[in-house]
């Protein structure tokens, strides 16, 4: 076998050292390689972080020049432009604007654009609530929207404004609400590429700066705009005032300006005002009491005069209202004065005054009047009345004097009933009427008045029904007063009820009140009338017969004596002929103590006592007819004509009971009051005052003179047995 030949064992090691380096040759190429891209990266991040470092500066440099120019700029339009150039710088982008909120249209109007032909302000100059822009979504969301790509944004895409981006070469845009520093969005701040962008967080941190600073600029523009406005319109009216108006130095008090009507008022020009002071105008009396005006109106801001006289620059006298008030103009204080020309108002206020005042003196003087006008008619009817109740005592009347004597109680009552009307109308108008105020049952009133209106009933034979409560019901009132207001419910009802008619009366509890109604089918109330039927003197439409009678002021008295008592009366008719209602609220006592009713009609039957009484009255038929009266009841009487000869009997006869006429001559019933209070021996005795005069004050008069009771003429018969009764109930009980 022939052997193989083999390579030297050095050459095998030179082969694999050649190898060994190529390869070492080869991995540091590749390092090589790496190394320079690294490098490269390296210089392009450089470049990169240098261009971003410079626009950040240039940003930076932007906004600080523009907050320098917002402090000492005046001119704000070129501010805007300003705000766009540092926008456009901090975003990086091809365009800016900017809008105002317009309120007035409902819509963001362009303010100032840049990077854009003029054709963009048109196309975008009103923004709609409902326009398709980044403008108008960030005004309906609040925030700030961004637009990557036009193109593929869903609420531009399909719609005619996707054409309007495309013409105004706008491809992503962002628009940011400027908002005020009280929170209103004031306008918006956009940026626009003409290439897809999507701003990075950086750009938009720093766009917040700007936008901050736009909506301080656009809130000035705001005051500024809003200030212009104020002043011209208050120049318009400072020259066009028909108040003559002067503008004051704070300081000195001398006059700055003065608008064109001072001339017309006090006849001097502006320029004759202009450095004078308001005492050389005759304001004030002189320079010290200028002074000490000026001061108060320093230390309290307002000064008002109401009646200032002054005279005019020709001598003419005038009368004016002077205000003056301090306020502040460009820090500065300044002294406006009003002065309004009042010398016709003056006059006419003082004739006012003055019929004001006749109008008072007559109001009394009508008072007086209808007071003496009672009492002058009571006096012939109290004779009259008493006379026929003396004749009623008479067993032997024939039917003749009979119907006789009724015609004359009926009309003697219609009169009595007249005249007393005749004195409410003072009461009602003045609201002088006086209440008596005790606890009682509704009833018994109810019963009382039910009474009184009977005789006007079953004389136009009308059928009455009567419905109260089982039980009693508890008011707070005056007794007599709301007595009245029934009877002049049932009297009203009997009135416009023909004959034959039907009235009803009903009382019941609602609640906290009692209710009561007064109905009746009679002529009703026409709808004209219902609104007014409880006004003063209102009547329905009166007959050529004057069936219906009366003085058209039971109604309103109702009214006013059912509020007195803190309740309501409202009145209901389906139209005429269809009768009406009357229906009365008043509010009910709450648990009442226990007590007597002092209105119940069964009243104890005292035993008959005969009383001694003297008459005083100086009509001498009006003083028999009382007397005799009195005697037909059992009593023992005596008359006097005089006042001296009322004293002069009195001591001899020893009176229980003093029957006095207030109106005597020579000496009047309340002097004769007073001298028999002063006799000793006629310590007892009860004074009754029989008068004509009824008012309230008459009342308090004849008190204040020592009278116990107060009676008004004509003196019912009744009326006065029963104060005598009464006052033996009184006795026994002592």
């Amino acid at each position: 076998m022939n052997d193989i030949p083999t390579r030297p064992a050095a050459e095998r090691d030179q082969g694999r050292q050649l190898r060994e380096m190529n390869e070492a040759l080869l991995v540091s190429s590749v390092h090589q390689h790496e190394l320079t891209a690294q490098a490269e990266q390296a210089t392009t991040a450089l470049r990169e972080s240098e261009k971003r470092l410079a626009a950040e500066l240039a940003a930076t440099q932007a906004l600080q020049e523009i907050s320098t120019q917002m402090i000492h700029e005046g001119n704000v339009e070129a501010l805007y432009e300003k705000i766009l150039d540092a926008a456009i710088t901090v975003m990086r982008s091809d365009m800016a604007s900017m809008q105002i909120l317009d309120e007035g249209q409902d819509a963001l109007r362009m303010l100032a654009f840049r990077g854009f032909d003029p054709a963009f302000g048109k196309i975008f100059e009103l923004n709609g609530p409902d326009t398709r822009t980044s403008s108008s979504v960030a005004r309906r969301v609040g925030q700030r929207v961004i637009v990557p790509d036009v193109e593929t944004c869903d609420f531009i895409v399909g719609t005619p404004a996707l054409e309007d981006h495309r013409k105004t070469g706008i491809r992503a845009a962002q628009s940011t609400p400027l908002i005020s520093r009280s929170g209103l969005l004031l306008g918006m701040l956009s940026t626009y590429w003409r290439q897809p962008h999507q701003p990075s967080e950086r750009d938009l941190r720093l766009l917040d700066i700007v936008a901050r600073q736009a909506a301080d600029l656009t809130e000035r523009k705001r005051a500024e705009d809003a200030l212009a406005i104020s002043e011209s319109r208050y120049r318009r009216l400072f020259e066009t005032s028909q108040d003559a108006i002067l503008i004051l130095d704070a300081l000195t008090g001398k006059i700055r300006d003065a608008n064109p009507f001072i001339e017309q008022l006090l006849g001097y020009s502006a320029d004759e005002l202009r450095g004078r002071e308001l005492w050389q105008l005759g304001f004030f009396r002189d320079k010290t009491a200028s002074q000490v005006a000026f001061l108060e109106l320093q230390e309290h801001g307002y000064l008002r005069y109401e009646h200032l006289p002054l005279e005019t620059k020709s001598g003419q006298q005038v009368e004016v209202e002077f205000i003056s008030s301090v306020y502040e103009v460009d820090r500065k204080q300044v002294i406006q004065c009003h002065i309004r020309d009042i010398t016709d108002r003056a006059r006419l206020e003082r004739q006012t005054q003055e019929q004001a005042a006749e109008l008072i003196d007559l109001h009394r003087r009508k008072d007086e009047f209808l007071a003496m006008l009672s009492h002058e008619l009571r006096n012939p009817l109290s004779p009259i009345l008493n006379a026929t109740h003396i004749l009623r005592l008479q067993k032997d009347e024939n039917p003749l004097q009979q119907q006789a004597r009724t015609v004359i109680e009926r009309q003697v009552g219609q009169l009595s009933h007249l005249v007393n009307d005749l004195l409410e109308v003072s009461r009602v108008i003045t609201g002088r009427i006086q209440l008596n105020l005790e606890r009682l049952d509704i009833s018994g009133v109810v019963e009382h008045a039910v009474e009184s209106a009977r005789p006007l009933i079953e004389r136009r034979r009308h059928e009455l029904f009567v419905m109260l409560p089982a039980e009693p019901i508890w008011l707070q009132g005056d007794a007599a007063r709301l007595e009245q207001s029934v009877v002049n419910l049932l009297n009203n009802a009997a009135k416009y009820t023909d004959e034959g008619g039907q009235i009803w009366l009903s009382v019941e509890p609602e609640g906290a009140e009692i209710v009561l109604r007064v109905r009746d089918n009679g002529v009703g109330i026409a709808p004209e009338l219902l609104p007014r039927i409880f006004d003063l003197f209102t009547q329905a439409d009166r007959t050529l017969d004057r069936s219906q009678g009366g003085l058209g002021i039971g109604l309103s008295l109702v009214q006013r004596l059912v509020e007195l008592h803190h309740g309501t009366v409202a009145a209901a008719s389906t139209g005429l002929g269809q009768g009406s209602e009357f229906i009365v609220r008043l509010p009910v006592l709450r648990s009442p103590e226990r007590q007597v009713n002092m209105t119940s009609t069964e009243a104890a039957k005292p035993a008959v006592q005969t009383w001694r009484v003297l008459v005083v009255d100086d009509n001498i038929d009006g003083a028999d007819m009382v007397a005799t009266m009195l005697q037909m009841s059992g009593h023992q009487t005596r008359t006097a004509y005089s006042g001296q000869s009322a004293l002069e009997m009195a001591v001899e006869y020893q009176p229980d009971f003093v029957v006095l006429d207030i109106g005597l001559p020579e000496m009047d019933g309340f002097e004769v009051a007073r001298r028999l209070r002063q006799l000793p021996q006629l310590k007892d005795v009860r004074l009754i005052a029989a008068t004509g005069y009824g008012r309230d004050s008459d009342r308090q008069r004849s008190k204040e003179a020592g009278f116990d009771y107060h009676l008004v003429k004509p003196i019912e018969p009744e009326a006065l047995q029963k104060l005598l009764t009464l006052t033996a109930q009184e006795r026994a009980e002592e």
